[in-house]
């Protein structure tokens, strides 16, 4: 009898072991496309925050500049090709470190933000304007409907013009 336990190997079976292996396999097959999800709303997230703070700013400037109210915000519909094209760096010129510590460059995405900013003419009807291609960082330019969409199509645009966003991420039924 102490013979065959001292013979006996220590381990697993190979059954055991696959087993264990399918487990881990179907577990992580039911986490991984929730992880992969969840990513991409954090982008998403960051970048409609980045957006608010610098869009903030920007407005904080316009009525420093003006004293004027939401140009746009009774607008429906938001056409960008009627904005003064800008960047980053133009735009943190205008608003560092008064308004801002610095401009965000990138959205959640790595993409370059697309910025508006009349700085010649603060009274235009269209002063100012933010936006990110989203995901497939294609950005259409418009024009927009002012509307929200699903936020789990990271592909939209996201739109913050004039002191409000014209495209945004919201909880649809």
């Amino acid at each position: 009898m102490l013979t065959k336990i001292r013979n006996r190997q220590k381990g697993f079976t190979l059954i055991e072991l696959l087993i264990v292996v399918a487990i881990i396999g179907i577990i992580a097959a039911l986490l991984i496309p929730n992880f992969l999800d969840a990513l991409q709303k954090a982008k998403q997230k960051r970048t409609v925050a980045d957006m608010r703070n610098a869009g903030t700013a920007m407005f904080s400037w316009l009525t420093d500049q003006v004293g004027a109210a939401a140009a746009g915000a009774a607008a429906t519909e938001v056409d960008l090709s009627q904005y003064t094209a800008s960047n980053a760096t133009d735009v943190a010129a205008v608003l560092v470190p008064q308004y801002l510590q610095s401009v965000p460059a990138k959205d959640g995405w790595k993409q370059d933000f697309k910025y508006w900013l009349e700085t010649a003419d603060p009274l235009k009807k269209t002063v100012m304007a933010i936006g990110s291609g989203g995901r497939d960082k294609t950005f259409d330019g418009g024009p927009y409907t002012v509307a929200g969409f699903d936020p789990t199509d990271y592909d939209q645009d996201i739109v913050w013009a004039d002191g409000f966003f014209v495209r945004w991420p919201q909880k649809t039924n």
